[in-house]
């Protein structure tokens, strides 16, 4: 159902063919975006390349094709590569599962680097087992954050014969040239005014470099090998790739002339982003190679100006962090932020992700037992919690076509949740009160879904799954609370009194198995096992405190004991 609403806000969108007509070549005197030819989406995103919000046109119908630059596989993977990498895994989880767009994305693994070769050298281990180690804990760091896995991962490596002849290409083109001494740099002058596409046309990063250079701007393209590097052949001598080459050569390798989205951290624009699109348009001789560019904003530790990097020692590694939060708390802290945004990391911004989470839960599990006639509660307004529920969806999707705008969307479905807890209010007895349970398990299985398109599925039933991790507990606690509602409900039996008499009393014996009873309840939940009383019915969940007891068990596994 909703994605329904996303297909009607498309159509309401100014059709969905956008025709621009595309002419000149890489000789063009300037940097202007040109608005791309194909299929409008509908959405709205901010391009790199504009510095403003551009309508998001793809090449081909329902497909976009991406490439973001991967890891340099040198060490452990931290909180600031996540946040980048679990933002861009949600929009593109927008795009493909509200939108119906199929994302094609490619990434590179930089696996031959200064760093990995320097690390090799500490440890006396060849660079490429340094590099293999940490490529693997890389991407089971990223299946342990739900980030959907690229179309392909493609290995420096494994593509320098692609990358020597993509240099030779340019070459070729007039846009490089090989030193004496078996560099070769990109020649910044050969491409006049249009080198500065994201608005820094300043000195090159690396320095001013080899005393053959051109321009202190020109970058390498390759590099001569040095003692003790690993080295390939190639027409200007043994050497290695520059580090911008790589992903030119395995974008296009891939995709050929023409990209759809380019993504990467917001340090990444420049030089390293500038240098692809000089050297990726000088190749293929084109005037526009990647139409849009975007880009994440930093993680910082709150209190600090400074980005989480491994350079400056400020970082919290992934498996460090997943030892005391989970996944879905972490991909909520990052949809209460923009994307593009600077996010700042505490343990307050990751309780206020917790509590976003808790308060979610704590509504579906509500409203689940609302639906199976376990909550009594006086009649609802359900005609005004239909109309919150159409616009609550109609709200999401606008937010999300209008540059994935996560925090906004996230604020309708909290309301959407405080308008159902306002209607759910618990009462002893209804006395065959009217019941509104279709609403209900519209709103539950809504606000289920669209956590699923962010990649949160902790409001999935989960049985099946706890039962392979965790053994038989679920099926412990399902007798316990049985046993529980039977001896609760033997201890609320009310004595005969004489008639008229508008309260009936409980047996004084039986008050201490009521204590107990309740004791149990309070006592169990610390642990992990919240149980809810219903009247003459009991229910249970499996919090997060009872998955790391159980090594793995999943969160909000609920099940229903009756009297």
């Amino acid at each position: 159902m909703w994605r329904n609403t996303a297909k009607f806000f498309l159509r309401r969108t100014k059709g969905l063919r956008v025709r621009a007509k595309i002419r000149g070549s890489c000789s063009r005197s300037d940097k202007k975006w040109v608005t791309p030819t194909g299929f409008d989406t509908g959405l709205k995103t901010f391009n790199s390349l504009t510095k403003q919000k551009e309508p998001l046109i793809l090449a081909r119908e329902g497909i976009a094709t991406w490439y973001s630059c991967g890891p340099t596989v040198y060490d452990h993977a931290h909180l600031g590569h996540a946040c980048s990498y679990v933002r861009f895994d949600v929009l593109q989880r927008i795009l493909s599962r509200l939108f119906g767009v199929t994302v094609i994305h490619a990434m590179v693994i930089t696996d031959i680097d200064d760093k990995i070769i320097q690390r090799g050298l500490q440890e006396n281990v060849s660079p490429i087992i340094i590099a293999r180690m940490y490529e693997e804990e890389f991407k089971k760091d990223m299946i342990s954050l739900k980030v959907i896995p690229p179309a392909v991962y493609l290995r420096v490596t494994e593509n320098v014969p692609q990358i020597v002849a993509f240099i030779q290409r340019i070459i070729g083109n007039g846009n490089a040239y090989a030193t004496k001494e078996g560099d070769v740099y990109f020649d910044i002058q050969s491409i006049g005014d249009r080198y500065g596409k994201f608005g820094i046309a300043g000195d090159s990063q690396e320095g001013a470099g080899s005393a053959s250079k051109k321009d202190v701007r020109d970058f390498a393209l390759w590099k001569r090998s040095k003692p003790q590097e690993p080295h390939w052949e190639s027409p200007w001598g043994p050497g290695r790739p520059g580090w911008h080459i790589e992903c030119s050569t395995v974008a296009s390798s891939v995709f050929g002339s023409q990209l759809d989205i380019h993504s990467g951290g917001v340090d990444l624009a420049f030089p390293h982003h500038e240098n692809e699109v000089a050297q990726s348009e000088a190749y293929h001789q084109c005037e526009q190679w990647a139409n849009y560019f975007l880009h994440s904003g930093h993680l910082h530790l709150k209190g600090s100006a400074e980005k989480m990097s491994k350079s400056l020692k400020n970082y919290i590694t992934i498996k460090d962090f997943l030892r005391s939060h989970s996944a879905n708390e972490f991909r909520m802290f990052c949809l209460l932020t923009k994307y593009r945004s600077a996010i700042d990391y505490s343990d307050s911004s990751m309780s206020e992700a917790r509590s976003s989470l808790a308060s979610i839960s704590t509504y579906y599990n509500d409203a689940q037992a609302y639906v199976k006639g376990q909550l009594q509660c006086l009649p609802v307004q359900d005609v005004l919690l239909w109309e919150r529920l159409a616009q609550t969806k109609a709200n999401v999707t606008a937010a999300l076509a209008d540059d994935f705008d996560t925090p906004r969307a996230m604020n309708a479905i909290m309301d959407l949740v405080y308008q159902g807890n306002c209607q759910l209010q618990p009462v002893s007895t209804t006395a065959g009160a009217s019941r509104s349970p279709a609403v209900f398990g519209a709103m539950a299985a809504y606000i289920r879904d669209i956590l699923d398109v962010f990649g949160i599925d902790s409001l999935h039933d989960k049985d099946a799954e706890s039962m392979n991790q965790s053994g038989s507990l679920p099926a412990v606690v399902e007798q316990l609370t049985q046993f529980r509602s039977e001896v609760r409900a033997f201890a609320l039996t009310r004595q005969s009194t004489t008639p008229g008499k508008l309260q009936e009393a409980l047996y004084p014996d039986r008050i201490p198995l009521l204590q107990a009873s309740d004791q149990l309840r309070k006592n169990l939940a610390p642990l992990g096992v919240l149980i809810k009383d219903r009247g003459a019915t009991s229910t249970w969940e499996l919090t997060k405190r009872a998955s790391e007891i159980t090594d793995g068990m999943k969160p909000s596994i609920r099940k229903t004991s009756h009297e």
